[in-house]
């Protein structure tokens, strides 16, 4: 049944060759996004929290906690790591960025007004992330979890590999 599946879900991406979208999209009209799900669920997202979330949607790619530290204190200087963390934390939890494990960085998330679970493509030449967006990923993993007897409370799917426009170069 699984086999089958992946099958179907690689003949889907055949035909739909676009099925992922980068992080390369409008880093301002993400942070109204973000701004507007923060006010529909009751949510503060404070000045620092609005600055790290700025921060990560304009990198346009994976970004580490310490990177953002620094920016910060180019403008503030007296930022420290635990005040980062936080605000990470915050947009974390709200599902409005994505920590990638294998290279502890965050990036914007595409649908920050829902909470979902996707797998990345992760170049190792430019670092590069894409989110898929099909939920169907998800929704096989979870499948074959429940077929197993395993409750996940979590995934993290990440592949890494050499994108697109690295392979021409």
């Amino acid at each position: 049944m699984i086999q089958h599946e992946v099958k179907r879900l690689s003949h889907d991406a055949a035909r739909n060759p676009h099925p992922s979208h980068p992080h390369h999209h409008d880093a301002k009209g993400f942070v109204r996004a973000v701004e507007h799900a923060s006010e529909e669920r009751g949510l503060r997202l404070t000045p620092l929290r609005k600055e790290v979330l700025e921060l990560i949607a304009a990198a346009h790619k994976p970004v580490k906690a310490y990177d953002l530290l620094d920016q910060l204190r180019e403008k503030h200087g007296n930022a420290a790591p635990p005040t980062v963390y936080r605000a990470l934390d915050f947009l974390l939890e709200n599902g409005f960025i994505h920590k990638l494990e294998s290279i502890n960085a965050f990036v914007s998330c595409h649908h920050p007004a829902e909470a979902h679970q996707v797998p990345f493509l992760i170049c190792d030449t430019c670092s590069n992330a894409q989110e898929v967006c099909d939920e169907r990923v998800a929704e096989l993993i979870e499948a074959q979890a429940k077929a197993f007897g395993f409750r996940p409370q979590a995934q993290t799917l990440e592949v890494h590999g050499t994108c697109r426009h690295c392979r021409k170069s």
